[in-house]
């Protein structure tokens, strides 16, 4: 077991998107070791093109938040490795979209199974580390889906939304022993899956949203680094929108 006195912050789903920008805004902290995640083995070469774009070195870890076995060797293995847990951001998501009477029932349990059994499956194991040294800080990445529904998203809506319940109980456990827990609920956000939507769609958005743009990876990013640094918040879910669910 390494010693070590820097931050250790372990976040699912990291390796595009929301994801990585939470990895690159915390690991210009030289106090934060980060730790990003993919689902599938990666390549040296995509390894090393993931790490070349961090300014301080950084941890890759492969593992499917799905598996409970794989959650429970991630987190064993970065305890043994580097002697605690501070902080899981349960970011790792997919969708598969449909109108819910064309949805498939497979479909609707894979959706929930990666977000919502995933973020269950990291948040159990990751809770007893942080337990035992009574300290640490968990952040599930939500949707406004989750609160508001989204037509085409009935598996992706009911499995955020459950991320809501999670947060909330596992703040009233968590507290006991001084670990906080919060959940973001981002907005329409520039990704790799926005970013298919056509021109039309990205401007029928864009006049919906009070703000008149999608937000940044960035700033989840951002509500991420506050999210770990206040630390008499907790059980609360943030919502970054630019103010479309007003």
């Amino acid at each position: 077991m390494a010693e070590n006195n820097k931050k250790v912050i372990f976040i699912t789903g990291s390796t595009k998107g929301i994801g990585l920008a939470d990895a690159k805004r915390l690991a210009n902290d030289h106090n934060n070791l980060v730790i990003i995640n993919s689902h599938r083995d990666l390549s040296n070469d995509e390894i090393k093109n993931l790490k070349d774009q961090f300014p301080n070195p950084i941890e890759v870890l492969v593992g499917d938040v799905s598996s409970e076995d794989s959650a429970k060797k991630m987190i064993d293995g970065i305890i043994n490795q580097f002697g605690k847990i501070d902080v899981l951001v349960n970011n790792a998501g997919i969708t598969q979209d449909k109108l819910l009477t064309r949805m498939k029932s497979d479909s609707f349990k894979a959706v929930l199974n990666t977000n919502l059994v995933g973020a269950f499956n990291m948040t159990k194991y990751a809770l007893k580390a942080m337990q035992k040294k009574r300290s640490g800080c968990i952040i599930n990445m939500s949707s406004i889906a989750g609160l508001h529904g989204n037509m085409g998203q009935a598996n992706y809506s009911a499995s955020k939304a459950g991320m809501v319940g999670l947060t909330k109980t596992t703040a009233q456990e968590g507290s006991l022993r001084g670990i906080r827990c919060n959940a973001i609920a981002p907005g329409m956000i520039r990704t790799a899956m926005t970013d298919k939507l056509s021109d039309r769609n990205i401007a029928r958005w864009e006049k919906q949203i009070p703000m008149k743009r999608f937000g940044k990876a960035d700033e989840i990013a951002e509500t991420v680094e506050f999210l770990i640094n206040n630390h008499y918040i907790t059980g609360q879910v943030i919502t970054v929108d630019g103010g479309l669910t007003i």
